[in-house]
């Protein structure tokens, strides 16, 4: 029988640090001091943070075969670690065989710890398994500081098993911020560690 003091198990997760929040912790401690010093504001609050990304995989294909459906939304909640809404279609469309309340897509929205987790992730893991990555495009801005990145396969992130993969799929990531301009959006973003293009 092994007996582990309390204390030693304090100073472990102490020095590893919580992996949810690694991103978070940096941001208050090293980003927003560096970008209110940058950007020259006089309080804290002041300073862009991020307030939730949103994934977002849309399947037309679905309307043929229900099951993709299912993938879909089981490599998502992989993705994401939160189980995603199913979005349905709002109205009938002829041309395209698609009937009003038709499920054509799924999205989930991250917040808290999550979405921390989610973009430490993204940013340090899954961007540069991208082939011939040599960064993403700073023309992805709104015009109010947030940002939104198109991924073509959903097999560069490490949590999606290969081998049950039935079909490359592609995905959208949108970053909501505070941010009031994109110079803004892009200096938050850059300072937390976003892979812009040179």
């Amino acid at each position: 029988m092994v007996v582990v003091c309390a204390c030693a198990v304090a100073a472990a997760t102490s020095w590893m640090g919580d992996p949810m929040a690694r991103m978070k912790d940096r941001y208050r401690a090293e980003i927003a001091p560096q970008l209110m010093k940058d950007l020259g504001y006089g309080n804290v609050n002041q300073v862009p943070k991020i307030e939730k990304v949103v994934l977002n995989m849309g399947l037309g294909e679905a309307i043929q075969n229900a099951k993709v459906m299912d993938a879909a939304v089981t490599e998502m909640t992989a993705i994401s670690g939160q189980k995603p809404v199913v979005a349905k279609a709002r109205k009938a469309i002829a041309n395209f065989k698609l009937r009003e309340n038709m499920p054509i897509g799924c999205r989930v929205t991250l917040r808290g710890n999550h979405m921390y987790e989610f973009l430490d992730r993204l940013m340090s893991l899954a961007l540069p398994r991208v082939r011939d990555f040599r960064g993403v495009s700073d023309r992805s801005f709104d015009g109010r500081g947030n940002y939104s990145l198109g991924i073509r396969e959903q097999i560069i992130f490490p949590e999606i098993d290969l081998d049950n993969v039935d079909k490359v799929r592609g995905l959208s990531v949108s970053i909501v911020t505070t941010a009031k301009t994109d110079a803004e959006g892009k200096a938050l973003l850059k300072a937390l560690g976003m892979p812009f293009r040179a």
